[in-house]
């Protein structure tokens, strides 16, 4: 014998009753003894509700809900049921309708609604699918009986959530199988008293009849049909990487059932788990795939947890007080109290002063359970013993489970690092003695960022996730974007890290979407699909949009973008930059950033700041960490004047140089820009802060390479004829340069606290000598490298070095996350 489930959503519609009619044919087919439970159709049960509290008040405005309830059924008997059949069923679910309406008139007369009226007025949901139902088996054929569960299972008078009396209802359920062979075709959720007064098992009750009746039946398995493909590691309306868990034990499925994952009633397992009966979970609009097997025992799987659940809304009871400590009988009583009011508790916690106690419930109920307590500790709150019952809403509950968890150490340590690290704060934390299960309750707003970053991390077959945001499509954003469209499916296989370009914005179109990107048409997304570009808007979009693992890219010089980087940061989002506007202000200000950062658990990241690809700034800090102390930095940090010295030579005048570094894309489009030396001057302020120091921008000194005619020059052509006219003064150094057999070289160099630029010549002993093409380099002279310098020697500029520096770094935060 098996018994088959089916749900609401599996009978909301014709289609779906017609695909459940051909699973039951199918299984009849292959020869299998079966017997069905039917919830209501899809939403029923919450009109009937809501019918009822309607008739309370004296209106009639609750029949037009009831003629829809009508209608829907007779819907199904006109599409599924030949039209010379279809009377004597219209016939019958007037009846059933006739029925509820006389109660609902009673009600609306008497104004009031009992417990047990309410179980008798939601009971006509299943009364009324499982009779269509049975009707559209019939007609193909099969013999097939309704069956009323009022008749089988025996319950208690708890109107709304009935206590099963297992005895009797065995009892009944055997001997009403052992007398007929047709086909069972049953009704959900409901049960009746002894005296045939009509009870509900709570909601979600039908998955507790299916339950109790193969567990009387010593079924050989229960299927539960419903809309899902069995049970997920997470609910994949909130974490789009969630997978089906192919088996789960009894344990783990009502852990994660009683934290939310309602695909199974928890007290539905109960009876199952008491005869050893599996319970099969499986998608009715689905129904080749596997689904979920709930057993006694699992397979064994690669992951240490099965499942992450979770509880939207909860609100959190906290009971204090030093008069609480080593004082035996508070937490009996407090529980006692809970008990007696029929409240239930999703978790509790104390601290082990005995100092508190605190415990999640259903936030419906939270001002009424503060004034039962109030009431109920009277004494002890006017004592002092008891300083305070306090209620804590907008929270949520997340349980990450699974039976892996006894056997493995550091699951709650990576629990709370992977949290910490997208700023999620733990409120309260509750593990069982069983160490299946570990709870957390943190701010309601946090749920979605907490769930994918959790899943991210505990299963990493699925690549953990890095969400991105950038600012300029520029160059560099162009190539960024092309490096991370190229390497993304290395990341994937080789580093399980996927790089999920969410939002982007250039001065003119922002474009934000937490599914995803697609980098091989964003360019035409942005022009179609963008919106005037807002940079406060886009900043609040992302905080909150909330995504864990959230990292801001700008990749302009915009000095307005680097007021949001504080913001972000303390909104734990990583910020990744090549703009030097951010760390060569006041000295305060870079010190704040790096300290949010530093607070926050979060990456602030601007490698490419100095010397574009090249690990200059990686390699201060490690010498740094590592304890060494720096004596004196050289750098070149200019690519263009790079170029621009090593082609000056004799034979060729200066101006026709810097022409040929213009024409070539060298220099910016006004070459004073680079020639004026104050983009070196942001480099090497950055290096001394790295490097340990306290400058401030007017702490660097520039010997100027232009004369003021030149830096004067109202135009750009003004500029170069100015420059021309200058041609023997640039010789006139060469010259002297060359006779000393020295090169000039346009130095950055820091000593002694003082940072100068300047054009100086070298010697051939000297590391920049030999510097060619647009390179760049650093000397660093440190108490570990006095003798002979660290030198970092590379391209400096570029937008593919550049990008491919900032995209270095993106990478090391997700590497950050493992």
């Amino acid at each position: 014998m098996q018994v088959l489930k089916f749900g609401g959503t599996s009978v909301g519609s014709v289609e779906s009753i017609r695909k459940v009619i051909q699973i039951i044919e199918n299984h009849r087919q292959e020869g299998n003894a079966i017997a069905v439970v039917f919830s209501a159709m899809g939403g029923i049960t919450n009109q009937l509700i809501e019918i009822g509290r309607m008739a309370t008040t004296g209106s009639t405005d609750y029949m037009e809900l009831v003629r829809r309830i009508e209608d829907r059924h007779f819907n199904v008997v006109k599409a599924l049921i030949p039209v010379k059949e279809q009377s004597k069923v219209f016939a019958n679910i007037r009846g059933i309708i006739n029925e509820l309406e006389d109660l609902l008139r009673g009600v609306s007369l008497i104004r009031e609604l009992s417990p047990r009226t309410h179980d008798l007025i939601t009971s006509f949901g299943e009364r009324l699918s499982t009779t269509v139902i049975t009707e559209c088996v019939k007609s193909r054929g099969i013999p097939a009986q309704f069956c009323d569960a009022r008749h089988l299972i025996k319950t208690d008078a708890q109107f709304g959530q009935a206590e099963v009396n297992y005895p009797l209802t065995n009892q009944i359920i055997q001997e009403h199988f052992a007398k007929t062979n047709d086909l069972q075709l049953i009704t959900g959720f409901i049960g009746s008293t002894e005296k045939n007064e009509t009870t509900t098992l709570g909601r979600g009750g039908s998955d507790y009849t299916a339950s109790i009746i193969g567990a009387a039946l010593n079924a050989e398995i229960i299927d539960i049909w419903t809309d899902v493909d069995g049970m997920m590691t997470a609910d994949p309306r909130k974490v789009p990487n969630a997978f089906n868990i192919p088996t789960i034990t009894y344990a783990e499925a009502m852990e994660l059932s009683h934290f939310g994952a309602k695909v199974i009633y928890p007290p539905s397992l109960q009876p199952a788990f008491a005869r050893n009966i599996p319970i099969r979970v499986l998608n009715t609009f689905n129904p080749t795939h596997g689904g979920t097997v709930v057993s006694r025992t699992a397979e064994r799987r690669q992951y240490t947890i099965t499942g992450i659940s979770s509880i939207d809304d909860i609100a959190l009871v906290n009971v204090q007080g030093s008069g609480m400590i080593g004082v035996a009988g508070v937490s009996a009583k407090l529980f006692g109290v809970l008990a007696a009011h029929k409240i239930s508790v999703i978790l509790i916690s104390q601290a082990s002063s005995e100092h508190s106690i605190c415990f999640a419930i259903d936030p419906r109920g939270a001002e009424n359970v503060k004034e039962i307590l109030d009431a109920e500790f009277a004494t002890e709150i006017a004592h002092g013993h008891i300083d305070n019952i306090a209620i804590e809403r907008e929270l949520s509950v997340i349980a990450t489970v699974g039976e892996g968890m006894k056997k493995s150490s550091g699951i709650a340590g990576k629990l709370f690092s992977v949290l910490g690290k997208n700023g999620v704060n733990i409120v309260a934390v509750a593990q069982g003695s069983s160490e299946i299960n570990i709870s957390v309750v943190i701010n309601k707003n946090n749920l979605s960022k907490a769930l994918n970053a959790l899943h991210n991390i505990f299963f990493q077959s699925e690549a953990r996730v890095l969400n991105l945001y950038l600012v300029g499509t520029g160059l560099i954003g162009k190539t960024l974007l092309k490096q991370i469209f190229d390497q993304s499916e290395f990341l994937r296989a080789e580093k399980l890290l996927k790089v999920c370009v969410v939002g982007m914005s250039n001065t003119k179109k922002m474009l934000l979407d937490p599914k995803g990107i697609t980098l091989d048409d964003w360019h035409e997304r942005l022009l179609t699909e963008g919106v005037t570009t807002s940079l406060p808007a886009f900043v609040e979009k992302i905080k909150d949009y909330n995504l864990p693992n959230s990292v801001f890219i700008d990749c302009t010089s915009d000095k307005d973008i680097v007021q949001f980087y504080e913001s972000l940061l303390d909104a734990n989002i990583s910020v990744v930059t090549p703009n030097k506007v951010a760390n060569s202000g006041p000295y305060s200000e870079y010190r704040r950033l790096q300290r949010t950062a530093l607070n926050r658990g979060v990456k602030f990241l601007y490698e490419t700041n100095v010397g574009a690809g090249l690990p200059i700034i990686n390699t201060v800090q490690g010498l740094i960490t590592a304890g060494d102390r720096f004596l004196k930095i050289e750098a070149i940090l200019s690519g263009t004047l790079s170029y621009i010295f090593n082609n000056f030579r004799p034979g060729v005048s200066f101006a026709d140089v810097v022409r040929e570094a213009k024409a070539k894309g060298y220099t910016e489009p006004d070459p004073r820009d680079d020639l004026s030396g104050q983009d070196v001057a942001r480099k090497i302020l950055i290096l001394a802060r790295e490097a340990g120091f306290a400058l401030e921008p007017e702490d660097v000194t520039i010997n100027n390479l232009l004369p003021e005619s030149c830096l004067n020059a109202p135009t750009i052509p003004a500029f170069f004829e100015e420059l021309e006219q200058n041609n023997a003064y640039f010789g006139s150094l060469l010259t002297d340069a060359e006779a000393k057999g020295e090169k000039l070289r346009f130095v950055a160099s820091f000593e002694h606290n003082k940072a100068v630029i300047e054009l100086r010549s070298v010697g051939p002993e000297h590391p920049f000598y030999m510097l060619s093409g647009s390179d760049n380099i650093v000397s660093f002279t440190t108490e570990r490298y006095k003798d002979r310098p660290l030198v970092v020697k590379g391209p400096g500029a570029g937008a593919e070095v550049t990008a491919s520096g900032v995209f270095a770094d993106v990478v090391s935060i997700g590497s950050y996350l493992a």
